[in-house]
């Protein structure tokens, strides 16, 4: 049976969540110029450049033209860098202006706080992921194979990057931190995640090698939602997405509980 305080709480936390992701989302929002403008435009370079001009040098691939091929990748490029930007500068930005201790001390369920700002992120992900694909059917033509499937992977591509820029965040010290994951691991891990490539192109080593890569999991599983070929299993990449999802939001809860967010 419920009861009166246990509704209030409920109805509190509802309120805290929805509070959270609106100023989350008027956040990016209201300076679109500076968060959905330019993922578009260097998006659309990539199909310039890459599916245009070097597309019609490298020919078909998997059956499909180049362009086709890398537009899943492109997309999945486009998620996973605003995702993980959003949450790591947002919940940086709470944290040194001390607002976030705030909310720690509050009533708040430390859920609630990590599910606001990684809603928030995953929005801005799927924002610029639907600007991306608009634009690319002024290059291509894009014929979705799975429609569950491509959900599944985007919203959890988007989902596991925005805890990673909230520990991100969390253990940051300056402004200077938040910006060397993205910079010198998220970039190299994306390059050589097979957006631009099939990995059997590569020689038997380098395809083994490749296979420590998340990243080259998550574009192939969204590479088979959209055009219906992958390079690797779709059940083992999905299913290793879901792990790394659950074991980032426990990291993630475990330092929100253990006040690790208040140390600078």
């Amino acid at each position: 049976m419920n009861t009166p305080s246990g509704n209030g709480e409920l109805r509190a936390n509802l309120v805290a969540l929805q509070t959270i992701v609106y100023r989350e989302v008027r956040r990016f929002t209201r300076i679109w110029p500076q968060t959905l403008l330019p993922p578009a435009i260097t998006m659309t370079l990539y199909f310039v450049i890459f599916g245009n001009l070097i597309g019609r040098q490298v020919g078909a691939m998997d059956g499909f033209s180049y362009m086709q091929y890398i537009v899943p990748g492109v997309i999945m490029m486009a998620v996973i860098t605003n995702a993980y930007s959003n949450v790591v500068s947002s919940f940086f930005s709470s944290k040194f202006q001390r607002s976030v201790e705030e909310l720690l001390v509050s009533p708040v369920s430390p859920h609630v706080i990590l599910l606001g700002y990684v809603i928030g992120g995953v929005l801005r992900g799927l924002a610029v992921a639907l600007i991306v694909t608009l634009l690319s059917l002024f290059f291509t033509d894009l014929q979705v194979h799975h429609l569950g499937i491509t959900v599944l992977v985007i919203a959890l591509t988007a989902t596991i990057f925005a805890l990673g820029g909230f520990i991100n965040a969390v253990y940051a010290r300056n402004f200077d931190d938040v910006s060397i994951v993205p910079t010198f691991v998220l970039t190299p891990l994306t390059y050589l995640g097979g957006v631009f490539y099939s990995i059997h192109m590569l020689s038997p080593f380098w395809q083994t090698v490749s296979l420590a890569n998340p990243i080259l999991h998550m574009v192939n599983a969204f590479r088979y939602g959209i055009l219906g070929v992958s390079d690797l299993n779709i059940t083992l990449a999905i299913g290793l997405m879901l792990l790394t999802m659950a074991s980032l939001y426990l990291l993630c809860i475990r330092l929100l509980i253990s006040g690790r967010v208040m140390r600078q």
